[in-house]
């Protein structure tokens, strides 16, 4: 049977001195960040999603986007090192919880650097961001990593934002979605759907029909409904503020073994 465990971060105590890189910085306003992500992992856990609290890192600004940390492929973790240097020490409570779920651990060695967001799994297709945060070496890592388990890797270039998954993601069917002006390269993707807004480039397989997604993209949301999809839709703009989506908040692991 298909797992369906998500590990999610509390925010810290210095949410609001988080990494902004591609956007204009704006202050968030951390308390009501917190009301937000506890919103977050209750609609996880409304639709059947057991949440899983890595212990907090207090002193990494950026842990509540726990999705970067690593990157799953079956049972196996791939513990990532992020191109930002600030942000390596977030991977040590992420990795202690997938070994205790049993998965097989393995690790990016310098000198790669790879983010978590920067990675889109569609079936057995990974697709790779080759941007700000994931560097060659990484990339190569990754298909040494899962390519003996039968992934198909497809290095994507990223330049307009901060990782691949903040310019797209996919539906339940396979389309990829994005916002083009955010995208250096939609040909790559064989089925491609555009979105009205940039932040409707962004969701959660929840199962079934049901696609968590931000508040922010209202017409993307209808444009969904329209496809007879369901979103579930969950306000984040505090961490909008600091460059972050519906996805960078858990990391979904669905193919555990028993």
């Amino acid at each position: 049977m298909p797992s369906k465990k998500a590990l999610i971060r509390r925010p810290g105590p210095r949410l609001t001195e988080g990494l902004v890189t591609h956007i204009q910085r704006e202050k968030a306003d951390a308390e009501l960040a917190v009301r937000q992500w506890e919103a977050y992992a209750e609609a996880l856990r409304t639709h059947g999603w057991e949440t899983i609290e890595v212990d907090p890192a207090d002193d990494c600004p950026d842990a509540v986007f726990v999705e970067d940390t690593v990157v799953m492929y079956r049972n196996v973790a791939l513990i990532a090192r992020s191109g930002a240097e600030s942000r390596r020490a977030e991977t040590a409570g992420v990795e202690e919880v997938v070994a205790r779920l049993g998965c097989s651990v393995n690790w990016i060695w310098e000198p790669g650097t790879l983010d978590g967001g920067d990675v889109l799994k569609i079936g057995d297709t990974i697709y790779v961001g080759r941007g700000g945060r994931t560097n060659a070496a990484g990339l190569q890592q990754l298909r040494a990593a899962f390519e003996p388990l039968g992934a198909r890797v497809v290095a994507v270039p990223v330049s307009k934002v901060l990782h691949l998954k903040s310019a797209v993601t996919a539906l339940p069917d396979g389309t990829v979605i994005g916002h083009i002006p955010l995208m250096d390269t939609p040909s790559l993707f064989g089925r491609f759907l555009h979105v009205p807004e940039a932040s409707g480039s962004h969701v959660v397989l929840l199962g079934g029909d049901k696609l968590l997604m931000a508040a922010s993209a209202p017409k993307t949301a209808e444009l969904f409904t329209d496809l007879g999809y369901t979103p579930v839709v969950v306000d984040i703009s505090e961490f909008e503020k600091l460059e972050g989506c519906v996805t960078c908040l858990s990391v979904r692991l669905r193919e555990l073994y028993a």
